[in-house]
């Protein structure tokens, strides 16, 4: 018989009562490709649909505030 590897499914941080807040930089740089400065899908966050809609909305602000560059070169 075949042995299927199944992935442990990620929890969402956010669920887990932690918070991102654009204005905490340390914390929103994990959720930002490093080459290119996009938005990590959830597939790859762990995030639920709710919370990478809030993740997504804080990386802007904190783009728009000049927190964070637009695009890393």
């Amino acid at each position: 018989m075949a042995d299927f590897y199944r992935k442990k499914k990620k929890v969402c941080q956010m669920c887990a009562k932690k918070d991102v807040n654009y204005k905490d930089v340390d914390i929103i740089k994990k959720y930002i490709s490093n080459g290119d400065g996009k938005i990590l899908p959830r597939r790859l966050t762990g995030t639920c649909a709710k919370h990478q809609r809030q993740i997504a909305n804080q990386i802007k602000k904190a783009r728009f505030m000049a927190l964070i560059p637009f695009v890393r070169r």
